[in-house]
């Protein structure tokens, strides 16, 4: 898996890329440009709550669409892995659930986000479900939103490019994906990313005709791949791609969707610019997935796929192509940890800590949750170092958090299906204990789950339990308010 640098390479990776002058020029200009928006754009004048945290809820169609797009695919190395390994069936681990519960939250849950006029995924569980509940929910969007994996994949990234220590490219990547955040909250995430939604479509559209020129089209590919690779599950055992489906559930409770939708100008906004998204989502998915079969077919003996796309990149790409694409991974990457650590540090400055002890929410909200990403960052940086797995990580906090939020945060959308408050904060606590649980049990047999069960199934059936105990109890009355 995805193991920090590793010295294996044909090519030494400590260092692999060789930048020439205007590979370091661009890398420059880009770190300037994230400086800018640090310093000059947003000063230091005081900004209101609404402001801060969901950008005055004024986000128009592409912004919308250019950071949810960018943060939405942070996994750019653990996704080039995949393809190595496994070939097309990354399009079907990795894309077709995410899309397609994309398009159910589109569909069905956008406009209530946005309608329900509150900051954060939080703030429905308040509302809903009272202290308890909200507390804990707040508590899970923290951990899973504390973006280690992502940061442990830019230091990565920069410890191949560059050739530093795993920790120096952990503490430097976190530092400058998220200096800009103390100032401007969330509305210069919009605008970081609508430049890296550019830079991360232009580094794979640069590198996907050279390596056609160099090596032709699809039948090179064809010849040169294991049949393997051209099967839906790229011999991996079905119940391997079918749980990521069950895991992409997570997208129905996500955090980032939610914040993109509270912020969102208008409902129209808000489920047009997921589903807008999705499409670009297929484009960029082709183009990644190609990719990483070129790489498989020009470097079939690579020692650690984890590093296939910038092995295939220091191959193939001249100057100015590789600077551009070095860039495009590193947005890509970039994009995902800033939006998550802003998601992670509002959650403990606001859902937990101004919850719980109070005091004036304009004075209070926008100093806690600069505090907080100190917290978020230093939480990440430990979790990275110590974890150094991003496919784990995914898989291990989408297995609990998945099915101890679904039913409450749904529920609190619609009104008529809501739970007692007893009851829904059952279903997330148990769920979550019985997920974890069965996650340390795996854990502790050598990855193999007792009577072969993924957690996630544990916690799903769980959480199932409860709600229907809380239908089936005696003085249980459905709201009719709201309608479904």
């Amino acid at each position: 898996m995805l193991r920090g640098v590793n010295p294996d390479l044909p090519a030494s990776a400590h260092g692999l890329f060789r930048f020439a002058g205007t590979d370091v020029v661009l890398l420059v200009l880009y770190g300037a440009f994230l400086l800018y928006i640090t310093l000059r754009i947003f000063g230091p004048h005081r900004r209101d709550v609404g402001e801060y945290l969901v950008a005055s809820r004024a986000v128009t169609l592409p912004g919308f669409v250019a950071t949810l797009v960018s943060t939405w695919y942070g996994g750019i190395l653990a996704v080039g892995e995949y393809s190595y390994r496994y070939g097309v069936s990354n399009w079907l681990v990795f894309g077709v659930p995410y899309y397609l519960w994309a398009a159910v939250f589109a569909i069905f849950l956008a406009r209530r986000a946005h309608d329900s006029y509150v900051y954060t995924l939080p703030d429905q569980l308040y509302g809903a479900y009272g202290k308890p509940t909200g507390a804990l929910g707040a508590s899970l969007v923290f951990l899973y939103c504390a973006p280690a994996s992502y940061v442990l994949m830019l230091g990565t990234l920069l410890g191949i490019a560059f050739g530093w220590p795993l920790w120096f490219g952990v503490v430097l990547g976190t530092l400058f994906s998220v200096m800009y955040l103390f100032r401007g909250g969330l509305r210069s995430i919009v605008i970081t990313e609508r430049v890296q939604f550019v830079l991360m479509f232009g580094g794979f559209a640069v590198i996907l005709p050279y390596l056609f020129a160099h090596h032709g089209g699809w039948s090179f590919l064809r010849a040169s791949l294991p049949k393997a690779h051209w099967q839906w599950n790229g011999g991996a055992p079905p119940q391997a791609v079918f749980v990521w489906y069950v895991i992409a559930m997570i997208t129905l409770v996500e955090p980032a969707f939610y914040q993109r939708c509270y912020a969102a100008k208008s409902p129209k906004v808000a489920r047009n610019g997921i589903l807008v998204s999705i499409l670009f989502w297929m484009v960029f998915d082709f183009m990644t997935t190609t990719v990483g079969l070129y790489a498989r077919a020009v470097m079939p003996h690579l020692a650690d796929p984890g590093q296939a796309y910038p092995a295939l990149a220091a191959l193939e790409l001249p100057s100015v192509a590789l600077g551009l694409f070095t860039l495009g991974m590193l947005a890509t990457v970039m994009s995902t940890v800033d939006s998550y650590a802003f998601v992670s540090a509002v959650t403990l400055g606001r859902d937990l800590w101004w919850r719980l002890r109070g005091g004036d929410e304009e004075t209070v909200v926008p100093r806690a949750t600069r505090i907080g990403l100190f917290a978020v960052a230093a939480l990440s940086i430990t979790v990275a170092l110590i974890w150094q797995d991003v496919i784990a990580l995914w898989h291990d906090f989408g297995s609990v958090v998945t099915p101890a939020m679904l039913a409450p945060t749904l529920t609190a959308l619609f009104p008529r299906w809501r739970m007692r408050a007893p009851y829904a904060f059952a279903a997330m606590l148990l769920s979550a204990l019985a997920g974890g649980a069965w996650l340390v049990a795996g854990k502790l047999n050598g990855g193999a789950y007792p009577l072969g069960v993924e957690p996630i199934y544990v916690g799903l059936l769980v959480s199932a339990c409860v709600v229907l105990a809380d239908r089936l109890a005696p003085g249980q009355v459905h709201r009719t308010g709201g309608g479904s």
